[in-house]
């Protein structure tokens, strides 16, 4: 827990120099600090909208600040460095400043609140929000909100981007806190982006060799098979296109001679038939199982019996007897 202490006093011990800055350098316009720790010591960067007041005379002011900081809060070797605020009302701590003296003074609250958001805008912000809370117009407390432009409230943003300031007015009915939110011009946001119309995507991304030749093998692939779908439709468009031939008149045989071919080609199949039946029961023998069912369902014999059989019913059938 040693460690966790001493963040834990460090932070307690920054926001007590800032508390204490914010009082004594109330009337410079006191816009926040910065706190270094450097091998020459400590330095603190101040922020004001008038340094001049801050410095003082011959420095009189910042080495009087210098000394009541060493001695308050025990540091050594402290140096204070002064920068002027180039934007105040870009600065939500001198604009909540701001506007806590106008309400002290008399201000109406709508009117300031109206007033200093079109300022902050007027110098270029992309967004601002201002908050009253306590008893602004009676006795009973509200929170009235002004806003305008772009504010982001949660996220990395919110803390990072943002600037936020608080102040206090004191009024006779109460106090009334005043809460400014900023977001400086040229900010950059997670969710800006801008579309390039001319860019070129093979610059901005950039592919490496295996995936081009992924890609080149699959664009290979796809268009051989293109090709292949291509001529397979194409064959069958050619193949419904095709006109069926159409039947040829009829011509009387003594032209054509078709009866001397009819004559020729039963002369052929009765050869052949001839040529196909066994000569003897040794042929029947030779021949197969399956060729003898086959021969026996063609005569019109009984084929499920068995080979011995099957040969006696067919020898019978042709007339055979023994071998030639």
């Amino acid at each position: 827990m040693a460690i966790e202490r001493d963040f834990v006093e460090k932070g307690m011990r920054r926001s007590q120099i800032d508390e204490f800055l914010s009082e004594e350098l109330e009337r410079a316009g006191y816009g926040g600090m910065d706190l270094a720790r450097t091998p020459m010591g400590t330095e603190i960067t101040l922020k004001a909208e008038k340094p001049g007041m801050v410095i003082g005379k011959g420095g009189k002011n910042i080495r009087q600040l210098t000394d009541d900081l060493e001695r308050e809060f025990e540091i050594e070797d402290l140096q204070v460095d002064v920068q002027e605020v180039d934007e105040p009302d870009l600065n939500a701590r001198i604009v909540a400043d701001k506007l806590a003296n106008a309400l002290e003074r008399g201000w109406y609250f709508r009117d300031a609140g109206r007033t200093t958001l079109s300022r902050i805008m007027e110098s270029g912000a992309m967004g601002a929000e201002i908050i009253f809370s306590g008893k602004v117009t009676g006795a009973r407390s509200r929170v009235v909100k002004f806003k305008e432009g772009y504010v982001k409230h949660c996220g990395e943003p919110a803390e990072e981007v943002v600037e936020r300031g608080q102040g206090t007015a004191v009024m006779k009915l109460g106090t009334i806190g005043i809460q400014v939110s900023i977001i400086p011009p040229g900010s950059e946001l997670p969710d800006k982006f801008e579309v390039a119309t001319d860019a070129d995507v093979e610059d901005l991304v950039p592919e490496s060799e295996t995936t081009e030749v992924q890609v080149e093998e699959a664009e290979t692939t796809d268009a051989e098979g293109i090709e292949e779908l291509v001529e397979e439709e194409e064959e069958a468009e050619e193949e419904e296109a095709e006109p069926e031939p159409e039947p040829e008149p009829e011509t009387p045989a003594e032209e054509t001679g078709e009866e001397e071919e009819t004559e020729e080609t039963t002369e052929e199949a009765g050869t052949e038939a001839d040529s196909d039946t066994p000569s003897s029961v040794d042929e029947l023998e030779e021949m197969s199982y399956r060729e003898l069912q086959k021969l026996a369902k063609e005569v019109g014999v009984k084929a499920n019996l068995k080979t011995e059989e099957l040969i006696e019913e067919l020898a019978d059938e042709f007339g055979l007897e023994g071998g030639d």
